[in-house]
């Protein structure tokens, strides 16, 4: 189904037959929210049950009159996605979602061949995975660990393509939509050499799809046992953050007291000062492995219609190219002033 096709059929013309008769089928949207989350996005998100369905069809009018050709998919629950994301802002909700394909279409290295069987070596090593329990604000936690990442196994993309397939499943969650995710990124044994791989480009690209480019609501970022070396990390992810992401970074080094005034310790593995147990990894890679056919059906529908480029859908300039190519020149001379 390409988002052209399903356009036209969405914007009839006077005189044609009646729009129940040219929809194409879709799947009906079931709330899952429970009265408390209900309430929670109504609050927060200004998502008002009754205008919900009114606010999915105005976003889908914009893209088939703004973007005819963007092959997105159209279902009530993909779109509230991108609007609860952006607070129901239509014109927010409609440049995420464009931006959401932009980066899609425009980095092959990642998203070729996206599907859990692929990034199997990744998850196997325990690069990503998520925490089993909530936190008390209902938000799961990714636990990034780079350390478990050896280099001359496999380039960096395979590790981004793993975070990306870890935020795709956690957002087909109503309730994730509404309450975000929290990060936990431990970099401990992070030396020079692993972090030279993490360039501008890099930073550029990732930060791009985390701040413009994907609908999940990131509510704080931990990272804990950096070393020195994270400072020259950092300054080269800091250019690139929005202010209001900036602040949700919290920079704990070795202090478990200090994570755990962020994330309590009853949800926390051993590893980190926790009473959960032994961290265990194998609970979330069979969760996502087992969704390998749901991501093929849901990937099947984005697909670029053979009558448009991927130029023709970007939203960033030459400008911020040339900062990254900048900023390239200058990254290992500050990262060796900071190792």
């Amino acid at each position: 189904m390409s988002g052209e096709s399903d356009c036209t059929r969405t914007s009839p013309s006077a005189g044609s037959p009646s729009d129940s008769e040219l929809l194409p089928d879709r799947p009906k949207y079931v709330c899952t929210l429970s009265p408390d989350l209900v309430t929670k996005a109504r609050e927060e998100l200004q998502e008002k049950p009754e205008w919900r369905l009114r606010d999915v069809q105005a976003l889908r009018d914009m893209v088939c009159k703004d973007y005819p050709s963007l092959g997105t998919c159209l279902d009530d629950a993909f779109l509230l996605r991108f609007l609860r994301a952006r607070k129901f802002d239509y014109d927010r909700a409609l440049q995420l979602l464009v931006n959401y394909h932009t980066c899609r279409r425009t980095w092959p290295e990642v998203f070729s061949n996206l599907k859990p069987s692929a990034i199997k070596p990744v998850l196997e090593s325990g690069f990503v995975t998520v925490l089993p329990h909530r936190d008390p604000q209902g938000r799961h936690v990714v636990c990034i660990r780079p350390d478990r990442w050896t280099p001359s196994n496999y380039p960096i993309t395979e590790n981004i393509r793993a975070i990306y397939l870890t935020l795709e499943k956690l957002i087909q969650s109503e309730e994730t939509q509404v309450n975000g995710i929290v990060i936990l990124a431990d970099y401990k044994g992070v030396s020079l050499s692993k972090a030279s791989h993490f360039g501008p480009f890099v930073a550029k690209k990732v930060i791009g799809i985390l701040q413009d480019g994907f609908p999940i609501r990131i509510k704080a970022v931990n990272i804990i046992n950096e070393p020195r070396i994270f400072k020259g990390i950092f300054a080269i992810i800091k250019p690139f953050l929005k202010e209001k992401i900036a602040n949700r970074f919290f920079l704990h080094g070795c202090d478990l007291n200090s994570l755990h005034q962020n994330i309590p310790p009853v949800i926390l593995p051993e590893e980190y000062g926790g009473t959960a147990g032994k961290l265990d990894i194998s609970a979330w890679n069979e969760l996502l492995l087992a969704s390998e056919e749901d991501f093929l059906h849901d990937f099947s529908e984005l697909v670029l219609p053979c009558d448009s480029s991927p130029h023709d859908l970007l939203v960033s300039g030459d400008a911020d190219e040339k900062q990254c190519d900048d900023s390239l020149r200058g990254m290992k001379p500050q990262l060796y002033y900071c190792y």
